[in-house]
C-alpha cells in the first residue's frame, strides 16, 4: 500500500512541473504583436494597396469584352478578310449574337437552299412555312396555286451545290441579314396536265444562280433563320 501511495505522489509532481512549464512557454507575449484586429485589417487592405502607387505595377483587366474579342471575332476573321465590308457586317452580327458561327451558317443555309427547292417542286406549304418569311411564303404559295390551278406539275432533282458562300451581312436593329450567293446544278421540267414537258427538262443538268437572304431576330429563342429574299444572279 506505501509503495503504491509513493508511486501516485511521484506522478503528480512530475505532472505539476510539467504544467509549469508549458505555462511559462504558451501565450507568452514578446511585446511586438498586433493585436487581431490590426492583423485582419492588414490582409484585408494588402491586395488593394499591393502595386496601386507603384508605376512598374500593370494590373491586368478581368475577362471582358475587350480580352475575349480576338477569341470572339476568330471565325468572322477566318472567313472574311479583316478590314473589309463583309468582315465589319458578320462581326456586327456576331456583337449581336456570340453564338453565330458563319461556316456553320452557311452549311445550314445550303441544307435549307435544298429543302425550300424540293419543297416549292413538289408543293409542300408545310415545309416551306417553317423556312420562309411570312412575305416569300406568300408568293410561293401564290405561284403553286396558280401551278395547281392549271394543271401543272413539277419534276426536279437536285443534283447538288457547286459553291455557297456569304456576300452581305447586315444588322437592322435586332435583325440580322445574310445574304448568300449559291451555285447549284438542277435538274427540272413542269408539265402539263398531259404529262408534257411545258419548261424545262427531264435530263439536262442547269447551272442555278441564286442570291438569297435569311433574317432571325437576335433576340428571340428561335434559333431558326427564315428566308427573305430570292432573286437570280446573272
Amino acid at each position: 500500500m506505501g509503495s503504491f501511495d509513493f508511486v501516485t505522489f511521484f506522478f503528480f509532481v512530475a505532472a505539476v512541473i510539467i504544467f509549469i512549464q508549458l505555462r511559462s512557454v504558451l501565450g507568452k507575449r514578446t511585446g511586438h504583436e498586433a493585436p487581431p484586429r490590426d492583423q485582419m485589417a492588414r490582409r484585408d487592405q494588402a491586395p488593394a494597396a499591393e502595386g496601386l502607387d507603384d508605376p512598374k505595377v500593370v494590373t491586368l483587366p478581368r475577362r471582358g469584352r475587350e480580352s475575349s474579342e480576338p477569341e470572339t471575332f476568330a471565325a468572322v476573321d477566318a472567313y472574311a478578310e479583316p478590314g473589309s465590308e463583309l468582315n465589319k457586317g458578320l462581326r456586327e452580327v456576331v456583337a449581336a449574337d456570340p453564338s453565330f458561327d458563319p461556316v456553320e451558317f452557311v452549311a445550314g443555309a445550303t441544307t435549307a437552299y435544298e429543302m425550300i427547292v424540293s419543297a416549292y417542286a413538289e408543293g409542300d406549304r408545310k415545309t416551306l412555312k417553317g423556312l420562309l418569311s411570312r412575305e416569300v411564303y406568300d408568293g410561293f404559295v401564290a405561284a403553286i396555286d396558280e401551278r395547281e390551278a392549271r394543271g401543272e406539275t413539277v419534276r426536279s432533282n437536285f443534283v447538288g451545290i457547286e459553291k455557297s458562300s456569304i456576300i452581305q451581312a447586315e444588322m437592322k436593329g435586332t435583325e440580322a441579314n445574310i445574304t448568300l450567293r449559291i451555285m447549284s446544278q438542277l435538274i427540272s421540267a413542269t408539265l402539263d396536265k398531259d404529262g408534257e414537258v411545258i419548261e424545262g427538262d427531264l435530263a439536262d443538268v442547269t447551272d442555278v444562280n441564286d442570291v438569297w437572304t435569311f433574317a432571325r431576330d437576335t433576340r428571340s429563342r428561335d434559333p431558326n433563320w427564315r428566308l427573305i429574299a430570292t432573286e437570280a444572279d446573272q
